[in-house]
C-alpha cells in the first residue's frame, strides 16, 4: 500500500537540497555553490521571497518584509504542524509542497540560530540572535523566551503539550535538551561581545535584551563598572529582576495559599455571595402566582486563610555554577517576603556566608550584593542559618546549590540534624526556568535515603512545595 505521507521523488529531492545546504552552512559558513543555486531555485518554485535563505536577514526582519509569513513559523516545529491547516476533504497534494515549505522555514529557523560564527560580537547582532531565538520558541509552540527562561514557558503556542514527536516536531523531553544548548549559544555571545564598551554606550546598551547569561556576565564585572556603564549595567539587571518577578509573581498566585478558617464569619460583602446557595436556601419562597422568588436570606462564602506564622529560610549557592538559582531565588524570596506572616530569611554563602535578609524585600539590591565565584563551604551557611532557627517545626530552610561542596560529609551532617529537629528541609538542585541541574550524587542519594529528596526541575515545583508548607 502506498503511504499517503511519503513524497514523491521530486519533492523528496527539493527537501534534501535544501537540509544539505543546511547542513554545510551550519558546519562552514562558506557558500557551497551548487547548493545554493538549487536551493533558490527551489524557493522560487515555493514563491517564497529569497530573503528565507540568507543568514543575514533576521526572522524579525523577514516577517516584517512579508508578514504572511508569521503564521507559518508559529508552532512550526510542534508535533503533528506538518498536517496542520490541510483540508481533509481535498485531493492530495502529490507533490506535497507544503513539506518542502516547511523544510526552507525550518532552514532559516535553524541557521539563523545555531549557526552563530566566531569572532566579535556587537550589541546589534547579540539583540538580532534572541529575537531569532524567540521566533524558534515559538516554533516550538512556546512563547519567546520560554527557553531561555524568560515568559511563562510551556504551552503558550499552538501545538503545546504532551504529545510524542513526530519527525523534527519538538515533544517536552526534547525541548529540555534544547534549553541548555540555547542558554550556552547566548552565554557565547555574550562572552564575546566587548560588554564594557557597550555598556559605556548607552545608544549600544538600549539595544541589549536581558537575558540570564547577560545579567551573569553583569554580575560578575559589576565592580569593573562606573559611571554610565554601571548605571546601564544595573538599568538591565532591574528590568531582568521585573521580568522574572512577574512570572514567578503569577506562579505563587496561582498556588494554594492556605485552608479555609471556617472560625471566621464571612464578609457580608457583594463579592462573596453565594449566589446558588442563595437561591436554593430560598426556594420555599416561590411565588407561582407573580413568578418571583422573594429572598429573606442571604448566604455568603467563607473566604478567610488559616495561615499560621512561619519562617522561610533560603539558603543560595552563590558560586559560578548557580548563578540562575541565585537570581531565580532571591526574586522568590522577595515575592514570599509580601504574604501575610511569613518572615523570610535569605543566606548567600561561597567559602563565607552573607545573611541577605536586611534587603530581602529587594531582590535588585541583593544581587547586587552577590559576589559570583570562588569555591563552596556549606559550613559557613549552616553557622548563619542555625540561630536563626526559632520553632523547627514551624520552620522551613530551602537550600539550593549543586552540593558539590569542599567537606562534603560535614555539611551534609548539618542538613540531617536540621531536619531531625523537626525542620523541613527542601534541598534544590536548580531553580533555573528551563529545568536544568547538575547535583552532586553522594548528596543526592543520600537526601533521598533521608526522605528529604532533591527537589530538581522547574522553579514552580519550589513554588508549589512551599505553598503546601506554608498554608
Amino acid at each position: 500500500m502506498t503511504d499517503p505521507h511519503a513524497l514523491d521523488p521530486a519533492a523528496e529531492n527539493r527537501r534534501q537540497v535544501l537540509y544539505w545546504r543546511l547542513l554545510a552552512r551550519l558546519f562552514d559558513p562558506e557558500e557551497q555553490r551548487p547548493l545554493e543555486t538549487a536551493s533558490f531555485a527551489v524557493v522560487d518554485e515555493l514563491g517564497l521571497p529569497a530573503a528565507v535563505l540568507d543568514p543575514a536577514i533576521s526572522v524579525d526582519s523577514l516577517v516584517q518584509r512579508f508578514p504572511d509569513l508569521a503564521a507559518d513559523f508559529d508552532g512550526l516545529l510542534t508535533p503533528g504542524q506538518a498536517d496542520a491547516g490541510e483540508d481533509a476533504t481535498a485531493a492530495p497534494d502529490p507533490g506535497r509542497s507544503d513539506e518542502v515549505r516547511r523544510a526552507a522555514l525550518v532552514s532559516k529557523l535553524l541557521l539563523n540560530v545555531f549557526a552563530t560564527g566566531n569572532g566579535e560580537v556587537t550589541a546589534g547582532q547579540l539583540s538580532r540572535w534572541q529575537t531569532d531565538a524567540g521566533w524558534f520558541e515559538r516554533a516550538c509552540g512556546l512563547e519567546p523566551g520560554g527557553l531561555r527562561g524568560k515568559g511563562n514557558g510551556r504551552g503558550a503556542g499552538p501545538g503545546a503539550g504532551n504529545q510524542p514527536g513526530n519527525g523534527f516536531g519538538t515533544a517536552p523531553g526534547q525541548l529540555d535538551k534544547l534549553a541548555p544548548v540555547l542558554a550556552n549559544i547566548e552565554g557565547d555571545l555574550v562572552r564575546r561581545m566587548h560588554l564594557r564598551e557597550v555598556l559605556a554606550d548607552s545608544r549600544l546598551a538600549r539595544q541589549l535584551t536581558p537575558s540570564m547569561s547577560l545579567i551573569e556576565q553583569l554580575l560578575r564585572d559589576k565592580d569593573n563598572l562606573d559611571g554610565v556603564a554601571l548605571a546601564n549595567a544595573k538599568a538591565l539587571i532591574r528590568q531582568f529582576v521585573d521580568q522574572v518577578a512577574e512570572v514567578l509573581k503569577t506562579q505563587v498566585a496561582q498556588a494554594s495559599t492556605g485552608t479555609i478558617d471556617r472560625s471566621v464569619p464571612p464578609k457580608r460583602v457583594f463579592r462573596n455571595l453565594d449566589l446558588n446557595r442563595t437561591i436554593w436556601k430560598n426556594l420555599p419562597n416561590w411565588n407561582p402566582d407573580d413568578e418571583k422568588l422573594y429572598v429573606d436570606k442571604l448566604f455568603y462564602r467563607q473566604t478567610a486563610k488559616r495561615i499560621e506564622p512561619a519562617r522561610l529560610i533560603v539558603v543560595v549557592d552563590q558560586s559560578g555554577s548557580m548563578v540562575d538559582a541565585m537570581v531565580n531565588c532571591t526574586i522568590l524570596a522577595s515575592i514570599f517576603t509580601g504574604l501575610p506572616k511569613v518572615d523570610v530569611h535569605l543566606v548567600a554563602y561561597d567559602t563565607r556566608a552573607l545573611d541577605l535578609t536586611p534587603w530581602v524585600h529587594d531582590p535588585f539590591e541583593v544581587l547586587l550584593r552577590t559576589q559570583l565565584g570562588g569555591g563552596t563551604d556549606g559550613r559557613a551557611a549552616l553557622e548563619l542559618t542555625r540561630p536563626k532557627i526559632a520553632d523547627a517545626r514551624n520552620t522551613v530552610v530551602v537550600w539550593i546549590s549543586d552540593f558539590y561542596e569542599w567537606q562534603e560529609k560535614e555539611v551534609f551532617t548539618g542538613l540531617e540534624a536540621l531536619h531531625r529537629s523537626g525542620v523541613k528541609l527542601i534541598p534544590v538542585g536548580s531553580v533555573s526556568s528551563g529545568g536544568q541541574q547538575s547535583v552532586n550524587p553522594w548528596f543526592r542519594q543520600r537526601f533521598k535515603d533521608q526522605g528529604t529528596p532533591v527537589l530538581s526541575g522547574h522553579v514552580r515545583k519550589l513554588v508549589t512545595e512551599l505553598k503546601n508548607f506554608l498554608s
